[in-house]
């Protein structure tokens, strides 16, 4: 599962980053915090593995850990891609030819449900919605489902394509459309963040999911 950087993780790691490799007390200095609190970070990140430590030995003293950012922390640290994402999504946009727009648009559709349905093959719809919220989470969403009801209901707390969605709403149409094809079932998104709404709730029905074509507005109502 993908662990979450809180900011105060991602200053530590940035700070440790700049210095390389560091002990405790070094830590401590640069930082200006108690050697506790540092070790109760390190251990913390070590577990989820963005940190790594290495046992020094300098002549006659005596031998000591030393930390340094992991790989994967080093690949946590970069991977801010909403702004690119953006510029990519805008400029797939622009293209003049409707047949290439709506096709470049359906393979990141089939990307995004290969991506997330990998897992997903319960026989019950209830089953796939549960599997469909691990496979979220495991990459960084926070979701939850509700089974209260006679039919089960994923919500995102937090909407993974905000910053997207603000400037073309389709992006919601997009992971609606593809909720679908991975559950195998209908879903309607009943209430949005990008609307003010506290989550984004997708609600599901045993019926035949519906295949609606991605790119199905008109160049009017796309400004092309």
């Amino acid at each position: 599962m993908r662990a979450n950087l809180d900011q105060n993780d991602r200053q530590f790691l940035e700070q440790l980053g700049r210095q390389g490799s560091a002990t405790v007390p070094e830590i401590c200095d640069r930082l200006g915090v108690t050697a506790t609190a540092v070790r109760q970070r390190l251990v913390r990140l070590r577990a989820a593995g963005f940190i790594e430590r290495e046992l020094v030995r300098n002549g006659r003293g005596r031998p000591h850990h030393a930390y340094q950012v992991s790989s994967l922390g080093q690949r946590e640290l970069g991977d801010n891609y909403a702004e690119l994402a953006a510029i990519l999504w805008q400029e797939l946009q622009t293209i003049e030819e409707p047949d290439v727009r709506a096709h470049l648009q359906q393979r990141i559709q089939e990307a995004l449900v290969k991506r997330y349905g990998r897992d997903v093959d319960g026989e019950t719809l209830h089953e796939r919605v549960e599997q469909l919220k691990t496979a979220l989470q495991d990459r960084g969403f926070d979701v939850e489902v509700d089974q209260t009801g006679p039919l089960p209901v994923l919500r995102e707390r937090n909407c993974p394509y905000l910053e997207l969605a603000q400037s073309d709403p389709r992006i919601c149409e997009m992971e609606q459309l593809v909720y679908e094809k991975i559950l195998g079932s209908s879903v309607s998104l009943t209430s949005c963040c990008l609307d003010g709404h506290h989550c984004c709730e997708f609600v599901t029905s045993e019926l035949e999911a519906v295949t609606v074509p991605l790119d199905k507005h008109s160049d009017s109502e796309t400004g092309d």
